[in-house]
């Protein structure tokens, strides 16, 4: 029997027999949860950080496909983890409890699913995928084989954002009809820069930084934060819109769009992206509002009339989304109407008492999302940003790089996740993988 199949089996008998009160019972029988990342560069960093600013938390194993990146980690965990280049290597210990994935976003789905089919919990990275089969298969595996997985839209665990759902959701900003958010950084003129094709550094794992994606010669503009400027790899769209466009979501409980129009290009950026430089996608769902996303890298200045990420203009007020206050403007009656304020303008804020977290702790908020993972990981319930929301978000900024890549608007069926009007568009849902990868 090969490690691969005593995986697969191990897996196949952990979904069958492993209860939610049993799942509780070995958590509660070693007080710590033991947890191995995936990926521990710059967001995998700020990961390590975060577990650690939760009680009950023991690292006890990390892999990265930089030798170097791998030791700076160790070092500062004080070099007791266990190390490896293979992340299936870390998924089969027998010590680790949950995997925190942070790599490039396409190895998201093939290393949450292997690691739900060996009986681990997952917390992973937004965008959930890189494209929309993988992000429902990922639902699928983690349905079938009963684990928890935290999606990193930790937003999600905000206790203020709850709070201005609430208020939206009651009506209160009147009828929602458009919301925006933005990604702004003036890139001009360099961008990341350009670089010719080279060998990888020594100590860097090439073929497994690709993955399941095509061979292709090392590139200093790609490798290791700028992927996301390359399509095959990432996009801003993805790498920022989707934490803006699921917050939006929140507001309004929109499961999905209904339509979806992109338009953009490299219009002065000059370097060695492969994704726009200046983008501007609309979606328009079915309860009758546009939601739109801007991503300007050839402009910096602020997009919104008020400080803050996101706008969502209703017919008695408008809303501007931040992390530490919600700001409500009223409306005033246009043409023909009342001109007189239609509401109280307001702060929606979190007193002293509800920004505190268990045993009066300030956590960041990613420490808060990571706290709920692991709450979730011994009562087995849903996270606050379980894979299914963190799949529906994902959805609108892939659904928008299609629609840029077939210059078509796209007609969107939320509910049988296919592309209604245009079949070469439906085609980009997924991707061939390079061998040996499949998504299982």
């Amino acid at each position: 029997m090969t490690r691969r199949t005593f995986t697969k089996a191990g897996a196949a008998a952990v979904a069958l027999s492993l209860t939610a009160s049993q799942a509780t019972q070995v958590l509660g029988a070693n007080d710590r949860i033991r947890v191995g990342f995936i990926g521990v560069a710059n967001r995998g960093g700020q990961l390590i950080n975060a577990f650690l600013e939760n009680a009950g938390v023991e690292i006890v194993a990390l892999c990265d496909v930089s030798k170097s990146t791998l030791e700076r980690a160790s070092a500062r965990v004080g070099g007791k983890a266990a190390c490896c280049g293979d992340f299936r290597q870390l998924i089969d210990r027998k010590d680790v409890d949950a995997v925190v994935i942070a790599t490039p976003d396409h190895w998201h789905a093939i290393q949450t699913i292997t690691a739900c089919n060996a009986g681990k919990d997952v917390y992973v990275e937004k965008p959930l995928s890189i494209t929309i089969h993988e992000g429902r298969r990922m639902v699928e595996v983690a349905r079938r084989t009963k684990r928890v997985v935290q999606v990193g839209l930790h937003r999600r665990s905000s206790k203020l954002y709850a709070k201005a759902a609430e208020f939206i959701q009651a009506d209160k900003l009147g009828k929602v009809t458009v919301s925006r958010c933005y990604q702004l950084s003036n890139m001009y003129p360099n961008g990341i820069g350009k670089a010719k094709p080279s060998d990888p550094p020594p100590d860097l794992d090439w073929d497994m930084w690709l993955g399941p994606r095509p061979l292709r010669p090392f590139q200093e503009t790609i490798a290791p934060y700028k992927f996301r400027w390359w399509m095959p790899y990432s996009s801003q769209i993805a790498n920022q819109g989707t934490h803006f466009l699921d917050a939006i979501r929140w507001m309004t409980g929109d499961l999905g769009p209904s339509s979806v129009c992109s338009l953009g290009g490299r219009f002065a950026v000059d370097d060695d992206r492969t994704i726009p430089d200046t983008m501007e996608t609309v979606f328009q769902c079915p309860s009758g509002r546009l939601v739109i996303f801007g991503h300007y890298e050839a402009n910096g200045n602020p997009a919104l009339a008020q400080s803050g990420f996101a706008e969502l203009r209703g017919t008695q007020g408008t809303a501007y989304l931040s992390d530490s206050v919600v700001k409500v403007i009223p409306e005033r009656g246009g043409q023909f109407q009342d001109h007189q304020p239609r509401m109280e303008p307001q702060d929606i804020k979190l007193t002293s008492a509800e920004a505190r977290g268990p045993a009066n702790k300030n956590l960041s908020l990613t420490a808060q999302h990571a706290r709920d993972f692991l709450d979730c990981m011994r009562s087995r319930a849903l996270p606050n940003c379980d894979v299914e929301i963190g799949h529906r978000s994902t959805t609108y900024a892939l659904l928008g790089n299609i629609s840029l890549v077939t210059q078509s608007r796209l007609e969107w069926d939320a509910q049988r996740e296919v592309i209604t009007n245009n079949q070469q568009a439906n085609e980009l849902l997924h991707y061939e993988y390079r061998k040996p990868w499949t998504l299982e």
